[in-house]
C-alpha cells in the first residue's frame, strides 16, 4: 500500500482518540465523583494525571522514534493507549483510575510527535501542505465531537464508556498499521540524554500542573506559585543544558531555524485562542444559556465543519496562490473577528449567530494550522524531523493549556454569575475578547514568516535529466 495513505490512516485515527479523550473525559467527571464517593476537587486528578504524564513523555518521543523506529514506537503507543483506555473503564476506585490514566498518558505523549515525524517523512516538502490538511481531521472533529459523544454516553450508559469508546478505533488503527505501515529508514538516535529527559519532563509536568490548576486554586496561592516558578526554573535549566548538550533530548537549538521558530510561536498563540475559545464557548452554552452537554456539543460542532472545509481551501486554493505568510495572516484575521463577534453574544441572543461564528472560527483556524504545520518543517532535514516534531508539539501543548487557563481566569475574575445568581454573560464576553487578543499576537508573529524560507513547501522540484531516469547505467 502507498505509505502516504497508510501513515495518514494510522496517524489520523491515533490522534483522533488522543484528542477526543481529553475532551470527552471532562463531561464524565461528575459521574465518576458520585460513583467513587469523592469530591469534585479530588476527581480533577483524573484529568491532571493524564496531562502530567503526557508532558513527561512528549520530550522523549523523538529520541524513541529514532532509536527503535517510528513505526514500532507509534504502534506501541497506540496499543498502550488502547489497553490503558480499557483499564480506565474497568477501574473500581479513584487510585486505580489515576494510575491507568498515567499509563494512558505515556502512550498519548508519544502519538503526536512520532506520528507527525512519520507523516512528514512520507510526504516530500512540496506535499506537506496536503499532509497538514490531513492533520486537521482529528484536530477539528475530536474537540467538537467529545462533548456530544460524552453527553450521549454518560446520559444513556455510564462514565465507563468514555474510555471504552477508544478501544475499537485503537484496535482498528493498530491492526491496519501492523498490516500496511512500513518502517522508514531510521535516523541516528545517539545516546539517551537522561539529564535532558528528567529536566524537560519534570519542568513541563510541573509547569503544566500550575497552568491547569491556577484558575481553580488562585494564581497567588502558595502551591500554584511554587509549581509555576519551580517549573519555569527547571525548564530554564533544561534549555541551558540542552543547548550545550551534543545529542540533546529536546533540540532547542532548532529554534535558531527562523521558519520553525516563527511557525511554532504562531502555533502557540493560535492554540491559545482556538482551544481557549472551544472551552469557553462550551461553558457559555451550558452555564450561560442553560443547555445540557449534548445540546452544547451540537452547537460547538459547526466549528469542525468549518475546519474541514477550510483545510481543503487552504491546501488546494489559498496557500498555493498566496504563500504562507498571507495565508496564515488572513486566517488569523478571521480568527480575531470570529472571537470578537462571539464577544457580542448575550443571554437572549439567537443561537444561530453563535453557530455561524463557530463555522468562521474553524474555517479561519484551518488556514493557520495547515500552513504553520507545513512550513515549520520545510527547511528541516530528515534527520532532524523527529526532534523538530517533538519541539513543535511540546510548544503547542503548552499553548493550548495556557489558553484554557487564561480564559478561565478571565471568567473567574469577572464572575460567571451575578449577585442574584443569574448567568453573567460579561464573563464569557471578556474571555472571547482575550482569545481575540491572543489571535492578534499570533498575527503579529506571523509577519516574521518569510515566504522565501518556505519555498520547499510551495514548489515541486523540477525534474532534471539526471533525476529523470535513475535506472540509467553509470
Amino acid at each position: 500500500m502507498n505509505q502516504k495513505i497508510a501513515v495518514s490512516v494510522v496517524f489520523t485515527s491515533a490522534m483522533f482518540i488522543n484528542i477526543l479523550d481529553a475532551t470527552i473525559v471532562n463531561v464524565a467527571l461528575p459521574g465518576m465523583a458520585r460513583d467513587f464517593g469523592t469530591t469534585s476537587t479530588a476527581i480533577d486528578s483524573v484529568a491532571i494525571s493524564y496531562m502530567v504524564s503526557l508532558a513527561v513523555f512528549i520530550p522523549a518521543s523523538g529520541w524513541l522514534g529514532d532509536r527503535f523506529g517510528a513505526r514500532r514506537v507509534l504502534l506501541t503507543a497506540i496499543a498502550l493507549f488502547t489497553i490503558a483506555s480499557a483499564l480506565c473503564g474497568l477501574a473500581t476506585n479513584l487510585s486505580q483510575l489515576v494510575a491507568f490514566r498515567i499509563l494512558q498518558g505515556v502512550g498519548g505523549g508519544m502519538l503526536a510527535p512520532v506520528g507527525m515525524t512519520l507523516l512528514f517523512r512520507a510526504f516530500p516538502p512540496h506535499e506537506r501542505v496536503r499532509a497538514s490538511s490531513i492533520l486537521t481531521i482529528p484536530t477539528a472533529l475530536a474537540p467538537a465531537l467529545g462533548p456530544v459523544l460524552g453527553g450521549l454516553l454518560v446520559t444513556h450508559y455510564s462514565w465507563h464508556w468514555v474510555f471504552w469508546v477508544n478501544i475499537p478505533i485503537g484496535i482498528a488503527a493498530l491492526g491496519f498499521g501492523l498490516l500496511f505501515l512500513q518502517e522508514p529508514p531510521r535516523e541516528q538516535a545517539g545516546r539517551f540524554d537522561l539529564p535532558g529527559f528528567l529536566l524537560c519532563g519534570v519542568g513541563l509536568a510541573t509547569f503544566m500542573f500550575g497552568l491547569s490548576e491556577g484558575p481553580k486554586r488562585g494564581w497567588a496561592s502558595p502551591e500554584i506559585l511554587a509549581t509555576l516558578i519551580g517549573g519555569l526554573t527547571v525548564l530554564s535549566a533544561a534549555v541551558i543544558t540542552e543547548s550545550r548538550t551534543r545529542e540533546p533530548m529536546v533540540a532547542v537549538r532548532l529554534l535558531g531555524n527562523r521558519l520553525l521558530r516563527s511557525a511554532s510561536l504562531v502555533s502557540v498563540a493560535a492554540s491559545m485562542a482556538f482551544l481557549g475559545t472551544l472551552y469557553a464557548i462550551s461553558l457559555y452554552f451550558q452555564d450561560g444559556r442553560g443547555m445540557d452537554p449534548l445540546q452544547a456539543g451540537l452547537s460547538v460542532f459547526p466549528e469542525a465543519v468549518g475546519v474541514m472545509i477550510g483545510a481543503q481551501m487552504a491546501s488546494r486554493l489559498v496557500f498555493p496562490r498566496l504563500g504562507p505568510r498571507l495565508t496564515v495572516s488572513l486566517g488569523l484575521i478571521g480568527v480575531t473577528l470570529s472571537c470578537a463577534l462571539l464577544a457580542t453574544l448575550g443571554t437572549g441572543t439567537s443561537l444561530w449567530p453563535a453557530r455561524l461564528y463557530m463555522v468562521t472560527l474553524g474555517l479561519s483556524m484551518a488556514h493557520v494550522f495547515v500552513t504553520s504545520q507545513a512550513v515549520a518543517f520545510a527547511t528541516i532535514s530528515p534527520a532532524q524531523t523527529g526532534q523538530a516534531s517533538t519541539l513543535f508539539n511540546t510548544l503547542r501543548q503548552i499553548g493550548g493549556a495556557a489558553g484554557v487557563a487564561f480564559l478561565t481566569t478571565s471568567m473567574i475574575t469577572v464572575g460567571t454569575t451575578t449577585a442574584t445568581g443569574a448567568p453573567n454573560v460579561d464573563a464569557y464576553r471578556v474571555a472571547f475578547a482575550v482569545a481575540a487578543g491572543c489571535a492578534l499576537i499570533a498575527l503579529a508573529i506571523a509577519q516574521t514568516i518569510k515566504d522565501a524560507d518556505a519555498r520547499a513547501a510551495t514548489r515541486q522540484p523540477a525534474a532534471t535529466p539526471a533525476s529523470a531516469d535513475t535506472r540509467a547505467p553509470a
